[in-house]
């Protein structure tokens, strides 16, 4: 029998944007047709609690007022981060919604193609290490749930060598919680809707349980009565400090945030929902993750801002179990939410003949093994700062996107041509210099102290202060940079007279976007027989 190697491309459908261009697009990476665009209201706002309920929201405040700050302070910077952010989240999401591309290919338009690379990259390396990161955590969430059915589990032989920096009854946790994302990973972003609004139903109950539970337990704790330690000039920076942090930690989003939103079926105007939204879900968990850590401390002592730390002390099972479990759901919805789809819109991007969502997925999971993640989490503490840090990088590229978009292009881009090379974002052989030059200069100033974050023996003396609202600083000077270059040394070509939606480009290919064949030409995959049918599905798709 003759061996066959086996075809790992993947298929690629003609299409009017994919035919004859597998360099630069494939099916998943084509603009989301009518028919296949299912996100309606009730997605996103469950998509968002979905992804503000998880531990690292819960721990905000530890490092604010670690710094010498108080609950206070800390309350005030996360709802002014999150206001911030959440614009800039907005104006990014409503690119997505227009065009119902991913970020990838929309970021061609203002780097140009090759240049795109600059942020694809910088975004999928953050998304990876994060999965992995996260997936840690789940292992710890897993660990604390099996322990509350089986408590030898708890002290189960190690068999591991103490200088992995990971015990057996950890490893088996991990193994299981990766295995248990496996699944999600093979879901259409469609699908996992119904992941997203059983997070957002579950764990919000479950954590508001928890802040009950806080307030009954004790009076409240003595973090509620500190007083800040910092003053003057040291109490500005500080601030400052914990907010571009806040900031830090959501700042992918505000650059890839098409990724979700290409999907929506409802006006662009609801992306405008984030604005109020998110400053109060986000600093609403922060403030349970201040009451339940401060009661903890109250009642055992000790203050556990690791939230399976806090909840291993209680005594009852069926409350660790139950608790745990809501923190595992957190740390799935997140992961799929925030990094895997995320990797898997990047990897695409960057292979498209061999790479589309589904595998781009997998092989993030895959990719997390070899980042061993329990070494980050237990060695290396200036790895993770650098990790928080990346969001200086993040500011400008979302400043670019944005500028580029509302301002230089005012709102008119090709959507065809952000699959063809040599189009009219072809630019300079494929780079918008404008682009990369406003970048480097916007990061520039925040790169001292960086490197102070990363390595604290380097001293920069107050060269540290412009890393210390790096984003802030990063967005608003690569901002106006991209928009005085553009203006003084436009690229005419890129400039169109009205947009070119994808509908219509569809439509022009004899396929009206809802799967009708139109002048003999067959309709794609999305075709009626996709369409719920009646029932109670049917009706929770449609409120979704």
């Amino acid at each position: 029998m003759k061996f066959r190697v086996p075809n790992l491309k993947v298929d690629q459908p003609k299409s009017a944007f994919a035919e004859g261009n597998a360099r630069w697009t494939n099916k998943d990476l084509d603009p989301v047709p009518r028919l296949a665009r299912k996100w309606g209201v009730w997605s996103f706002i469950a998509y968002w609690i979905s992804d503000a309920f998880n531990a690292a929201t819960w721990q905000f405040a530890s490092s604010i007022l670690a710094i010498g700050l108080t609950w206070r302070e800390s309350i005030s910077i996360v709802a002014v981060g999150f206001f911030i952010v959440s614009i800039v989240i907005s104006f990014n999401g409503a690119t997505g919604v227009i065009y119902h591309a991913p970020f990838p290919v929309l970021s061609r338009a203002s780097w140009g193609f090759w240049g795109s690379y600059i942020a694809i990259i910088s975004r999928v390396i953050l998304a990876i290490f994060w999965f992995a990161i996260q997936t840690m955590n789940g292992a710890n969430t897993v660990r604390v749930m099996i322990g509350a059915i089986w408590p030898s589990f708890l002290t189960l032989p190690n068999h591991i060598p103490v200088n992995q920096g990971i015990a057996t009854n950890t490893m088996i946790s991990f193994v299981l919680f990766w295995l248990a994302q496996i699944p999600f990973l093979y879901m259409h972003p469609n699908n996992l809707r119904w992941l997203f609004m059983a997070k957002s139903l579950i764990v919000p109950v479950a954590w508001i349980a928890i802040l009950i539970w806080a307030f009954r337990a004790t009076d409240g704790g003595t973090i509620f009565h500190a007083q800040p330690t910092v003053h003057g000039s040291a109490y500005s920076w500080a601030f400052l400090a914990s907010m571009t942090s806040v900031i830090g930690n959501y700042a992918t989003l505000s650059v890839n945030q098409a990724d979700f939103s290409r999907y929506s079926k409802v006006s662009v105007k609801w992306q405008l929902l984030y604005v109020p939204m998110l400053p109060i879900v986000f600093t609403f968990i922060s403030f349970i993750g201040i009451a339940a850590s401060s009661a903890g401390q109250a009642k055992y002592g000790v203050l556990q801002w690791d939230p399976m730390a806090l909840v291993s002390e209680w005594e009852n099972r069926a409350c660790r179990f139950f608790a745990a479990f809501s923190f595992a759901l957190a740390a799935l919805g997140v992961n799929i939410s925030a990094n895997s789809l995320s990797a898997a819109n990047d990897l695409t991007a960057l292979f498209p003949r061999y790479v589309n969502i589904r595998r781009g997925q997998i092989l993030c999971a895959f990719l997390s093994w070899a980042l061993v993640p329990w070494k980050i989490l237990e060695s290396a503490g200036s790895f993770l700062n650098f990790m928080s840090a990346y969001a200086i990088f993040l500011g400008p590229i979302a400043a670019i996107m944005v500028v580029d978009f509302w301002i230089v292009h005012e709102r008119k881009y090709d959507a065809l041509a952000l699959y063809q090379y040599d189009s009219i974002y072809h630019y300079w052989n494929g780079i918008n210099w404008r682009a990369i030059v406003s970048f480097i200069i916007g990061v520039a100033p925040s790169l001292p102290g960086f490197i102070n974050s990363i390595n604290s023996k380097i001293g920069v003396g107050v060269g540290v202060h412009p890393y210390q609202f790096g984003w802030l600083l990063g967005f608003s000077s690569t901002a106006v940079l991209y928009w005085v270059f553009c203006h003084f040394f436009p690229d005419k070509e890129s400039h169109i007279d009205r947009a070119v939606l994808p509908d219509e480009v569809y439509e022009a290919h004899g396929f009206d976007g809802y799967g009708d064949v139109v002048e003999g030409i067959a309709p794609t995959e999305y075709d009626h027989s996709t369409v719920e049918k009646g029932g109670y599905k049917s009706w929770a798709s449609k409120l979704l």
